[in-house]
């Protein structure tokens, strides 16, 4: 653990973790992305600092998603969507200080469970990652889907019929078995399909803005609290089954490549609201709606890379930069790096410490500073809000395109809200229909078209019969709660 008494490593995880709360917190600018940006600056330093500012990086950004989603209803990553839910109707409240504490303090204890699993577990975890066929990952993609029951709010008809436009969504671009173009009229820019980001910058913030602009007397200011609140002893002690969920949920979706942040989110703030005392809390400010999906997303920055390092596989597009990061050092991630470099590997979990101490630190000094800052007048507010998408958006793919398209799905936020639809079926639909549809068709191509393909596989038969329990579930808590 040298780390911690050398200087560059400890200014590398500082202003890694400060580069991706920043990137993390503006729309459009992805972990991915914001380590991509540094990625060359990191051909002239030494192996243990480099990899330590880019695995900072991405520790900063996941939990950076989570600053605009509370204060302003806009996801900065994929992952922070589930937070908007209860985040910004604390904030709404006038608890943003607290709903921030709230998930500063989840986000430091999920970071450092991950951690702790990442250091002890690597191995034997690498192994599950292994099971994963693509009929398993098909299951996978079916038990995250089960949790719309939970989040359709009771209004299950619509949850499926906004869960269904997500997955119909998730079709458009090109065909991930046969490559021919479906769904894009012609338009080059659909090409590549529409990305999750922009459902949900549209869906959630330029739909709130438009909300807001609606109300009577919209301009006038509210007295809210703008100071930062740390959860005291006795919230804390309520949060830990919520944050133990998502560290739970987190684990095993990090070793899963190809799972991430976002599924484990979503599937922590279900389950946290199915254990809950209170559920129907839940969507109306609830702490654990924050606690869950927060410990939850930054677990995942830790277990993501279990399979990385010991099988050289990236399991997501922010590993794959890491994995870059090694490469360009000389270094290659699987079971050899353990015995040829066993002090880079040692350094990264020593760096991965000191991100989340920074990422706790930085959090204390910053985020009064942003709640002062979303409270100004919500004219000029909202004016803001709106540049900063636009601008976002645009830096992604440098496209005018993309910018219509968040409008577009602002638009029809707008008029699901109006119309009582849950929109976070919606956006579950389109986060997982790729992975549902690429990974169905994958096993009738290796099974010649034998659907026993999906109970054959044990890994897959689990996942399914699981996924089926926790709707049967769902479907009788919400029968019960409406008798």
């Amino acid at each position: 653990m040298g780390a911690f008494t050398d200087v560059p490593v400890i200014a590398t995880a500082f202003g890694g973790t400060l580069w991706g709360i920043l990137g993390g917190a503006l729309p459009g600018i992805s972990p991915s992305i914001a380590m991509a940006l540094l990625l060359p600056f990191t051909y002239g330093m030494e192996p243990i600092p480099a990899i330590v500012l880019l695995a900072s990086v991405y520790v900063g950004a996941e939990y950076g998603g989570s600053i605009p989603a509370i204060l302003i209803r806009t996801p900065g990553t994929n992952a922070a969507a589930a937070t908007t839910l209860d985040g910004y109707e604390m904030a709404r409240q006038g608890r943003g200080g607290e709903a921030l504490g709230i998930s500063l303090v989840s986000g430091l204890v999920g970071g450092l469970f991950g951690l702790g699993v990442l250091v002890v577990a690597t191995e034997p975890l690498a192994r599950v990652a292994l099971a994963f066929t693509p009929p398993a990952y098909f299951a996978l993609a079916v038990l995250g889907l089960s949790v719309i029951a939970g989040l359709a709010g009771g209004a299950l008809t619509k949850g499926l019929i906004a869960a269904s436009l997500g997955l119909m969504i998730a079709t458009v671009g090109t065909d991930p078995v046969s490559g021919v173009p479906r769904f894009t009229f012609g338009s080059p820019e659909l090409l590549a399909g529409i990305r999750p980001i922009l459902v949900m910058v549209g869906l959630f913030a330029v739909a709130e803005m438009l909300v807001q602009i609606g109300e009577p007397d919209w301009a006038k200011a509210e007295a809210r609290d703008t100071r930062l609140k740390l959860p005291s002893l006795a919230l804390f002690r309520r949060l830990l089954p919520a944050q133990a969920i998502g560290c739970g949920i987190g684990t095993f979706e990090g070793v899963t490549p190809g799972a991430g942040g976002t599924i484990a989110a979503f599937m922590a703030y279900n389950e946290a609201r199915r254990w809950s005392r209170d559920p129907d809390a839940f969507g109306k400010g609830a702490p654990e709606g924050v606690a869950a999906p927060e410990a939850a997303n930054n677990v995942v920055t830790a277990t993501a890379l279990v399979p990385l390092l010991s099988l050289g596989i990236p399991g997501s597009n922010s590993a794959a930069i890491l994995l870059g990061g090694f490469l360009v050092h000389g270094l290659t991630p699987g079971p050899m790096l353990f015995e040829r470099a066993p002090e880079v590997v040692w350094g990264l979990y020593g760096g991965l410490l000191l991100a989340n101490i920074a990422m706790l630190l930085l959090g204390l000094v910053i985020l009064t500073p942003t709640l002062w800052l979303v409270n100004r007048p919500k004219p000029h507010l909202i004016a803001a809000i709106l540049a900063l998408i636009v601008s976002g958006v645009f830096a992604i793919e440098q496209s005018v395109f993309d910018i219509g398209l968040v409008l577009g799905f602002g638009v029809l936020g707008y008029a699901l809200r109006w119309a009582g639809v849950p929109v976070l079926p919606l956006v579950l639909g389109v986060v997982l229909g790729f992975m549902l549809e690429s990974n169905y068709r994958r096993s009738l191509v290796l099974s010649g078209g034998d659907h026993a393909v999906f109970v054959e596989d044990p890994v897959a038969l689990g996942l399914l019969v699981a996924a089926l329990l926790l709707t049967g579930f769902s479907l009788w808590r919400e029968f019960r709660r409406t008798t």
